[in-house]
């Protein structure tokens, strides 16, 4: 008997999203284990993915290992500065150069060294140069010397930088970094993320998929229902927006009073009757319960000073003008220069940017929030949740940071993230009620979430794309 033929389902277009349609899709993305199986061959190895920062490995020697799925990537600074990255695997018998243990239960975010000249296999001694060139095999005559140069060297994996960020492609036949960033990849350069360096950055592994934990991130509009103690200090209401592969967040407006250029950005006024006292306790609040970022010391303690430096009659336009003028000049004196970004891309970069397909970052001229999922061994259930905060600091003076292992708790995190996490383990628990129909994600403010899904289904033949709901 025939099986019968089977056809991929359409896709969603842009233009249904720019026109913000109903939607829906599966949830085989984040609960099927052949799915998960599947992203290993069509997803992760065929997309431009972010390793680590340029600073971590600065000098000549320096390296390092990047896990992803089943793939293990070495990561390298040869003598003239130039960086390589390949498969962390010996052409002989397929052993690990560096050997990486699991992340748990020993808690092993990555491998990494310096003064490295070259990579020898553990198992039989073959060995490599920074070039990935082998230079070394015991007894090449019992091969009847015929082993050429393509069969003993490593495979090359592509390696690029933006921002900072070192990232990585193993697909030989890959569009350039530059043309993958896109107009997302512009926007964002105004903003010289190249020139912050790490505060703090912790990972975790947590019991969901790695969509249902960067779905928490890429939309405020969740905070009225999640993070309820904020909605003394500010109105959240949001907008989302596609770019291609790549998404962005602004905060949106239902109240006119509010409305202003700054508001689709990561700095607007507070809530209240006095835009001096209420901004000052948006800034505050939102930087020390989001574990003391999504701004700095510098934003807050200028803020604080607006009820002293302003009348009573100032506007939250004035209110935000002078604040912003006031953190730039405390920041110029220590040594802290801002980007110069211009009006228009500041309104254009919003509050936050989804970077297809893991990463999330919310920015401002002198910080970033930013989160990273990975997928966790061969369990759908699990992921490898990362986040940090980037700053700029007076030269000299950028803190000392590794990546620290934390329990997903308040202590940890913050309160903010903390509620975060209260809801991942739960959607994920949730979508497998036989009662749960299906997503209907919020096409104005959740469209990031819908985008993610958009181009997953364009990497993995059309399974999980979404699908227009039939509604008049």
């Amino acid at each position: 008997m025939n099986k019968p033929e089977t056809f991929a389902p359409a896709n969603i277009t842009p233009q249904d999203m720019d026109e913000e349609r109903l939607v829906t899709y599966p949830t085989e993305a984040f609960l099927s284990k052949e799915y998960l199986e599947a992203e290993k061959r069509l997803l992760w190895p065929r997309i431009w993915q972010m390793v680590e920062r340029e600073s971590d490995i600065p000098n000549p020697g320096d390296w390092m290992t990047y896990n992803v799925a089943e793939e293990s990537i070495i990561v390298l600074r040869k003598d003239d500065g130039t960086l390589k990255a390949f498969h962390n695997v010996c052409p002989h018998r397929g052993r690990q150069l560096v050997s990486v243990p699991d992340m748990l239960p020993g808690k092993v975010h990555d491998v990494r060294g310096n003064n490295r000249k070259n990579f020898i296999c553990g198992f039989h001694g073959w060995t490599f140069n920074l070039d990935g060139e082998n230079t070394y095999i015991l007894d090449p005559q019992d091969w009847d010397n015929k082993l050429t140069p393509e069969m003993t060297c490593l495979s090359e994996v592509k390696v690029d930088t933006w921002a900072g960020y070192i990232y990585i492609n193993m697909d030989p036949d890959c569009v350039s970094l530059k043309d993958w960033m896109g107009r997302a990849g512009e926007i964002l350069s105004h903003f010289e993320l190249e020139k912050m360096h790490y505060k703090w950055r912790q990972w975790a592994i947590y019991d969901c998929n790695w969509k249902t934990a960067i779905e928490a991130f890429l939309e405020p509009y969740h905070v009225a229902g999640t993070h309820t103690q904020l909605l003394a200090y500010g109105d959240y209401y949001a907008l989302s927006k596609q770019y291609g592969l790549h998404s962005v967040s602004s905060y949106d407006t239902r109240d006119e009073k509010f409305a202003m250029s700054e508001s689709a950005g990561t700095t607007r006024a507070g809530k209240g009757d006095d835009p001096r006292v209420s901004t000052y306790e948006l800034i505050r609040e939102n930087y020390e319960t989001v574990n003391y970022s999504a701004s700095t010391e510098t934003l807050v303690k200028a803020a604080s000073r607006l009820k002293d430096e302003l009348p009573e009659t100032a506007t939250p336009q004035e209110c935000i003008a002078h604040w912003l003028k006031s953190a730039r000049a405390d920041d110029a004196a220590r040594g802290v220069i801002w980007p110069d970004v211009p009006s228009d891309i500041k309104k254009e970069s919003g509050l936050a940017w989804g970077l297809f397909p893991n990463q999330n970052i919310l920015h401002g001229e002198t910080f970033a929030l930013c989160y990273r999922v990975r997928p966790y061994g061969d369990d759908p259930n699990k992921c490898i949740f990362e986040s940090y905060a980037l700053e700029r600091f007076p030269e000299g003076q950028e803190p000392e940071t590794e990546w620290v292992y934390a329990d997903p708790i308040g202590e940890n995190w913050g309160s903010v993230l903390a509620q975060d996490f209260s809801n991942m383990e739960f959607v994920q628990k949730g979508m497998k009620s036989s009662g749960f129909r299906g997503p209907l994600p919020n096409p104005h403010q959740e469209q990031k979430v819908i985008n993610l899904h958009r181009n997953l289904a364009d990497f993995m033949e059309g399974r999980g794309a979404p699908k227009l709901l039939d509604i008049d």
